[in-house]
């Protein structure tokens, strides 16, 4: 299995998402090519050995063999011609806008190009913290109470304390908790940096937060282990990723089997059949035994190998069952009947 790895992006986890892909040379244990796509949305293909934090931060990338996209695969730009990369799957490892939102996906699909990660429409709902909310009702999932604030019709009537998050944003980024009008009022000029709508909810401390990964394999799902991250008042940026490139496996969260049956339900609920395709890690709140989701990440950091007993094995076999997009045959059958009447078009 050969395994095209694409990360990076005009983003504003663009630095994440090339410390995932550089996990991802060490923890997935099959042939790989690191497709990087930079800030101006031009494609490299990135020798394994030049994959670290320098040859980006330094802009050596530049160097690097150029690739274009068109159907069937990327291929390297040469002088007089051009060569298919070699590809059975690619990877969306691009967290946050252009990875997260549908772009990539919408590419892959319209050039016929297998790759593992979310749909078109996976993507949409869940880039967007109010549609997930939508969306996790719909399915059967609880969220905890919101309310939208927008630059365009705001709303600042709100309870005191609350957490304020970037509507379209992911990692931690442009988060703050707030427990009073003049940090409220900081709080959402920060926000307002990242996006032009805020969710807001109660802030509620010590709530227990678990976060499960899993993916649908020829109809049956595979689940990670259930942890339960550190964290101090929430999981902030630098808890997150301070330690983000060590990789290391996590121990199970020490639940009883309810529990544990009650969040792979509220999974399973979430991902099918709208995720088919892709390894998702569900982040969840426990309050008096009752799930709730907080977010969905469509591609998680490091694709939340840390989770998984035996991640590269899960990763092959989810490959095997991806298809492409059903084509639709066109035969100009309408066409050629206007064609054969009188007074043709």
């Amino acid at each position: 299995m050969i395994y095209g790895i694409i990360f990076g992006a005009n983003s504003y986890e663009h630095e994440i998402s090339i410390v995932s892909a550089v996990v991802l040379k060490k923890v997935l244990k099959e042939q790989k090519k690191f497709i990087f796509c930079d800030e101006k949305k031009d494609f490299y293909l990135i020798d394994e050995n030049k994959m670290n934090a320098k040859t980006f931060s330094s802009g050596m990338y530049k160097k690097e063999k150029q690739l274009i996209l068109k159907q069937g695969g990327f291929f390297v730009k040469n002088i007089l011609s051009e060569k298919k990369l070699e590809v059975d799957v690619m990877i969306n490892i691009i967290h946050g806008k252009d990875g997260e939102d549908g772009k990539i996906s919408a590419l892959f699909d319209f050039y016929g190009i297998k790759y593992i990660g979310p749909r078109l429409e996976a993507s949409v709902i869940s880039f967007n913290k109010f549609f997930t909310k939508l969306y996790a009702k719909s399915v059967g999932v609880k969220t905890l109470d919101y309310k939208v604030l927008s630059l365009q019709n705001e709303n600042n009537e709100v309870s005191f304390p609350c957490i304020l998050k970037p509507a379209r944003l992911g990692s931690s980024i442009g988060i703050s908790i707030v427990k009073n009008e003049e940090e409220f009022k900081y709080a959402k000029d920060v926000a307002y940096e990242f996006d032009d709508e805020i969710v807001v909810e109660q802030f509620i401390s010590n709530i227990k937060e678990y976060n499960l990964a899993g993916c649908m394999i020829n109809d049956e799902f595979c689940f990670s282990v259930i942890e339960e991250p550190k964290k101090n008042e929430i999981l902030d940026f630098e808890q997150k990723y301070l330690g983000f490139s060590e990789s290391n496996k996590i121990n199970e969260a020490n639940l009883d089997d309810n529990l544990k049956k009650k969040l792979k339900e509220s999974f399973t609920k979430i991902y099918n059949p709208l995720f088919k395709g892709a390894l998702i890690r569900c982040d969840f709140f426990v309050i008096d035994d009752e799930v709730y989701l907080n977010e969905i990440n469509p591609n998680p950091g490091s694709l939340a190998n840390y989770l998984f007993d035996d991640f590269t094995n899960t990763l092959n076999q989810l490959a095997h069952y991806i298809d492409l997009e059903k084509q639709i045959k066109i035969d100009y059958k309408f066409l050629h009947s206007i064609n054969g009447q009188k007074g043709k078009m």
